[in-house]
């Protein structure tokens, strides 16, 4: 069993992933359209070799993230959070007959 900081920053380490993902995704999809388009009106000119190389960036970038944020799931198992104290039944401490 981790202890309970190392569970409090593996979850962190997941949602900041998480967040990033989603930032290269957008990235991503921002120079495909950059490079279709400057491919499209200047084919085989500067902006669209720039536009492919920050495309490659972004979509390595996002690779990278997807792999740990998998291998990081992957190590932190599947075992739920404990936000809330534990359910326990309700049972009377003083039974009066």
């Amino acid at each position: 069993m981790a202890p309970k900081s190392e569970h409090l920053m593996s979850l962190r380490a997941v949602r900041q992933l998480r967040r990033i993902r989603a930032f290269y995704a957008a990235g991503v999809l921002l120079w495909a359209a950059a490079a279709a388009w400057t491919g499209w009106t200047h084919s085989g000119g500067r902006q669209m070799w720039v536009s492919l190389l920050l495309l490659a960036v972004f979509t390595s970038l996002l690779a990278t993230a997807s792999l740990w944020l998998h291998r990081l799931q992957a190590t932190q198992g599947h075992q739920p959070a404990h936000h809330a104290a534990p359910r326990r039944a309700v049972t009377p401490r003083h039974v009066n007959a």
